[in-house]
């Protein structure tokens, strides 16, 4: 069997993650459970960081937190140099426990309340404006040295509709007419240094909507800098760099995103006399998404005369996006990779939701009551979207690298739906 990775390893049927055997995990461990792979998340970042260095020696990568906040993930991540995108309080707060510094945090929310606005300007992050209400709630609290502005820059991308986050239905960003009235408010309050900023959407495996929007931006930059003087510290481009979820899929050509973006950008700043602005972007699911696997175990074979179905111990409440957007993930029998694929099953979690499907369709080796499944590519959008839905408790994370494991979240147990409920005195015996 073919594996996406160097460190999902077949040894003898069996599914290793570099080095552990996903037994030994599922057996002392329990299941369900996430298994994050320490390696394959400093390749991933360090894959999209140097291809865009041998092309400009003034790049950030800010990694988009909200695709998985485990704070280990978060602080392999600050060892590595990248900075950080924020969209929630939540998110800043994590990421100075895991010992980024403010200034390598950008804030960039929406619907943002004013005790939020007081809490980013006490931590002392950088802060990029969604809407004309939020910078002049903003000014009015504090003026920061500071600020960028997030531009819709009227495409979007992506791979399923509530992932478009740019374009005439995005609730995100400042429409174009308004831009140039936000950075002259903000030079008018009293900021000294600015950025811009966009984001299209997730999940792009292509090029071509990147440079539609960034052309976009950096023409909105060039007019800026015309008619209100003002030169940017950053530009930043987004998040949104796809990976392939299935089988024969082709990833992103990192080596041409790098040098077609980059060409672009070097060449606009120019024409549009720019200064010397860091070049960024704001990956998530690229760095993260093949950096972890969740473990399942087979607790029911169901056949009727029209299915047969796998019931697992995690369902929705654990991976929400086949059920959400209708993601595919690959899923594979972590204790027979070397049995021949011959039938075929529908994956069920244990919810009681007839939407709480994991995969239609699969074609998997004959699968029995206690084998071990592995869904591949769960590191996005995979614990961070989970739930207690059906009062189940959260999995737990465990962080592999080089043969050696630790827990990094603990599992929870039934006291923990409890926490934070209290019983108002007329109900109580």
């Amino acid at each position: 069997m073919s594996l996406p990775h160097k460190f999902l390893e077949n040894r003898g049927g069996i599914l290793y993650v570099d080095g552990v055997s996903a037994i030994e995990l599922a057996d002392k461990f329990d299941t369900p459970i996430y298994v994050l792979i320490e390696n394959r998340i400093r390749e991933n970042y360090r894959r999209l960081r140097d291809a865009l260095l041998r092309r400009y020696d003034r790049v950030r990568v800010y990694y988009s937190a909200k695709a998985n906040t485990n704070l280990a993930v978060l602080r392999i991540l600050e060892s590595e140099g990248a900075y950080l995108d924020a969209v929630s309080p939540g998110e800043v707060f994590l990421a100075l426990k895991a010992g980024f510094k403010p200034e390598r945090i950008l804030f960039t929310g929406t619907s943002v309340r004013n005790d939020e606005i007081r809490f980013l300007v006490d931590s002392g992050v950088t802060i990029n404006i969604d809407s004309l209400s939020q910078l002049r709630r903003l000014l009015s609290i504090h003026v920061p040295e500071i600020l960028s502005v997030r531009v819709n820059p009227e495409v979007g991308a992506g791979h399923h509709e509530h992932v478009i986050t740019a374009g005439r239905n995005s609730k995100f960003g400042i429409w174009e007419a308004d831009v140039l009235e936000a950075y002259r408010i903000a030079l008018e309050a009293g900021v000294r240094r600015f950025g811009i900023h966009m984001h299209i959407g997730s999940g792009i495996l292509s090029i071509e909507p990147f440079l539609l929007a960034a052309e976009k931006l950096l023409k909105i930059a060039g007019q800026i800098r015309s008619r209100l003087g003002i030169k940017f510290d950053f530009i930043d481009f987004g998040g949104g760099l796809g990976v392939p979820y299935r089988p024969g899929e082709k990833p992103l050509d990192v080596e041409a995103f790098a040098d077609s973006m980059l060409s672009l950008f070097k060449s606009m700043v120019k024409e549009y006399d720019l200064g010397e602005p860091f070049f960024c972007v704001e990956p998530g699911r690229y760095i993260v998404c093949d950096a972890s696997i969740l473990l399942t175990r087979v607790n029911t074979v169901k056949v009727t005369p029209f299915k047969k179905f796998i019931g697992v111990d995690a369902g929705f409440n654990l991976l929400i996006r086949p059920a959400m957007y209708g993601a595919y993930h690959h899923i594979i029998v972590a204790n027979k990779l070397d049995d021949v694929e011959k039938e075929v099953y529908d994956v069920a979690g244990p919810l009681c939701e007839s939407g709480d499907i994991l995969a239609k369709d699969r074609l998997l080796p004959e699968v029995h009551e206690g084998d071990l499944l592995a869904i591949l590519n769960a590191g996005a959008y995979g614990f961070a979207m989970s739930s207690q839905y059906n009062s189940r408790p959260r999995c737990a994370e465990v962080l592999v690298k080089d043969g050696r494991y630790a827990v990094v979240r603990e599992r929870e147990n039934l006291e923990d739906l409890l926490r934070g409920q209290i019983l108002p005195d007329w109900l109580k015996s």
